[in-house]
């Protein structure tokens, strides 16, 4: 009886003792417990809520009993900065510049840089956001810039170099070696281009200096087993003020090609073909000297007609005097077209004399 006495004894002793420092687990042994603070975190305790900065490190502080916590997460992809707040309580800074997902501030940039072919380059910078406000705002900079287009006299580019075809004909075309002059023979083309740009002839057959139409629509196209084409440049030359000049009195571009000289010192059977553009001003003036046919063409009518075979001989054309015969303006611009033919041994003579200032090769 005595020793069941003792064992309730000491039972009632322990169950009344410390009760804050030792529980009675399930399986009957002891486990210390831990007491903890009880006040929750605010929104003004560094400890309470999310960091201000965009990549700052998220802190996390405990709540009450109740076991509540705030979590602050910052997630970055390339130049956006996304934070996501899952408690409620959590208050962003005026100063935030980040971008949350759920209620909060939001700002969003974009930026577009857009370049125009040609010659205008246009620059243009967006940034849309939304103030501290919750009120969206747009602010847009354009800058536009137009270069200047590479010319010297209006829209058109200009050059001192005239581009030349030259087509090689043999001595046994019956248009060239064939026959002979002493002077211009007027007439054997029509008064406008026709529509391939050409010069058309004008007679049903022959001439005194040509065979007929079919022999003379080979001298400006490519006719293979005919002819040779080859592309040679003519320099214009300022040889005085506003005067500009190509002169050439040995005028063989194709010496030993195509055809080759047949037995002559230079080749002299061969056409010359060039197209360019001018601007027209007023004042011009357009002169040519030299052998055999020449027909200058401006604005698809003919302006110069020194066709024919003959020694060197010169003809000059006054835009202003020609202007109503030619259909042109001051200020705008016009194609000339100039058609040679080198057709007869002896000598060779090409140059071109013009006040024209400004020439576009086509």
């Amino acid at each position: 009886m005595m020793g069941r006495e003792t064992a309730v004894a000491l039972l009632l002793a322990t169950a009344c003792g410390d009760s804050g420092n030792t529980t009675a687990g399930a399986d009957g042994t002891e486990t210390q417990a831990s007491t903890t603070d009880t006040s929750a975190g605010t929104a003004g305790d560094p400890t309470g809520g999310a960091s201000d900065s965009e990549t700052g490190t998220p802190t996390t502080s405990a709540g009450s009993n109740s076991g509540a916590s705030e979590t602050a997460t910052t997630t970055t992809t390339g130049e956006t900065a996304t934070t996501s707040t899952t408690a409620p309580t959590t208050e962003t800074g005026p100063d935030t510049t980040t971008t949350t997902t759920s209620p909060g501030t939001t700002t969003e940039e974009t930026t577009s840089d857009t370049t125009t072919t040609g010659d205008t380059t246009t620059t243009g910078d967006t940034t849309m956001g939304v103030d501290d406000t919750g009120v969206s705002s747009t602010t847009a900079d354009t800058t536009t810039s137009t270069s200047e287009p590479d010319t010297t006299t209006g829209d058109l580019p200009c050059g001192s170099v005239l581009k030349a075809t030259i087509r090689d004909f043999a001595f046994a075309h019956p248009d060239f070696e064939n026959y002979s002059g002493n002077g211009a023979y007027k007439g054997l083309v029509e008064q406008n281009l026709g529509p391939d740009e050409k010069p058309t002839y004008a007679h049903p057959g022959p001439t005194p200096q040509t065979s007929g139409p079919a022999a003379f629509a080979q001298w400006y196209n490519d006719v293979p087993g005919v002819n040779h084409t080859f592309q040679v440049d003519l320099p214009l030359t300022e040889v005085q003020p506003g005067l500009y000049q190509f002169a050439d009195n040995t005028f063989f571009p194709i010496d030993g090609l195509g055809f080759g000289n047949e037995g002559q010192p230079n080749n002299f059977a061969f056409t010359t073909e060039i197209h360019t553009t001018f601007f027209y001003n007023g004042g011009e003036v357009f002169t040519f000297i030299g052998d055999d046919d020449v027909w200058v063409f401006i604005n698809g009518k003919l302006a110069l007609d020194l066709g024919g075979l003959h020694p060197q001989l010169q003809d000059s054309v006054n835009l202003d005097n020609a202007a109503n015969a030619l259909g042109i303006v001051k200020g705008m611009s016009y194609s000339l077209d100039v058609f040679h033919a080198e057709r007869h041994t002896n000598e060779s003579n090409f140059r071109i004399d013009t006040t024209i200032a400004c020439f576009v090769p086509m």
